[in-house]
């Protein structure tokens, strides 16, 4: 009896402790702050594919999930999707695959045309350093010139949204998860023959052009890619800059 009243005890301690500890306080805040940030990935999209001069744009997303929530929201003359179903068993996508499996057979031609080059290519699929990286270079290979590849969460608002284990449900940051894909997109960001920026909304929306200079390279050393050291740098980074700025890039550009 006395055991079992000490247990008792004790996860009621541990249980209390979560309400006054400064992480599961304040972490969540952050999510909330994140959450309100304007405008959306869609925006993003959208906006960028309305400034494209062709008569018709091609869109392709990499990690759709539920299409509500981005896919369908995207107004382009041709759209693609890849999603193997993992976490929406419904999924409705073109191409239920793996994107290394759908890159494969594209570069086949066993899907599509090996030639095919899209004004747009959106990455949100697995948000691990290693699989975001091979995304980002199978899809410069099918980039348009003067096209765009976006990556989402590449701002993770702290070390609890950058986790690599999704499914930890006594985070900080409870379901809200980001991944490594910030250390896919800093890592990329020290190439001196792309240009690239963050906007800051959304989790992070990474965009990688080859035309539009959006700013330097990243010349932060984080050799062992360090959280600590990633976010005393962030700005420099990401190269981290609000929408407007961003606007004012793609405007000066165009005119």
């Amino acid at each position: 009896m006395n055991k079992m009243i000490s247990k008792i005890k004790e996860r009621y301690y541990l249980g209390a402790t979560y309400k006054i500890n400064s992480y599961h306080i304040n972490v969540p805040r952050l999510s909330e702050i994140e959450l309100e940030k304007r405008p959306l990935r869609f925006d993003i999209i959208n906006y960028l594919l309305s400034q494209k001069q062709e008569k018709e744009t091609v869109y392709l997303e990499i990690g759709v999930r539920n299409p509500n929530d981005n896919f369908n929201r995207i107004n382009a003359n041709v759209k693609y999707s890849v999603d193997p179903g993992v976490e929406y068993k419904i999924n409705p996508v073109d191409f239920k695959m793996e994107s290394d499996s759908f890159f494969e057979a594209l570069e086949n031609g066993d899907l599509l045309f090996p030639s095919i080059k899209f004004d747009v290519i959106f990455i949100d699929g697995l948000h691990l350093a290693e699989q975001v990286e091979r995304d980002i270079k199978n899809a410069l290979k099918y980039i348009k010139d003067d096209g765009f590849i976006i990556l989402h969460d590449c701002n993770p608002p702290t070390e609890y949204h950058a986790r690599e284990e999704y499914c930890y449900d006594l985070s900080p940051a409870q379901k809200y998860w980001n991944g490594t894909t910030w250390k896919a997109f800093v890592n990329f960001r020290k190439r001196k023959d792309y240009f690239s920026c963050c906007v800051d909304s959304d989790w992070g929306l990474g965009i990688i052009s080859k035309k539009i200079k959006f700013g330097i390279s990243n010349k932060i050393e984080n050799n062992f890619y360090e959280y600590s050291i990633f976010n005393l740098n962030r700005k420099e980074c990401l190269n981290l800059i609000s929408f407007e700025e961003f606007n004012n890039l793609i405007i000066n550009k165009l005119m």
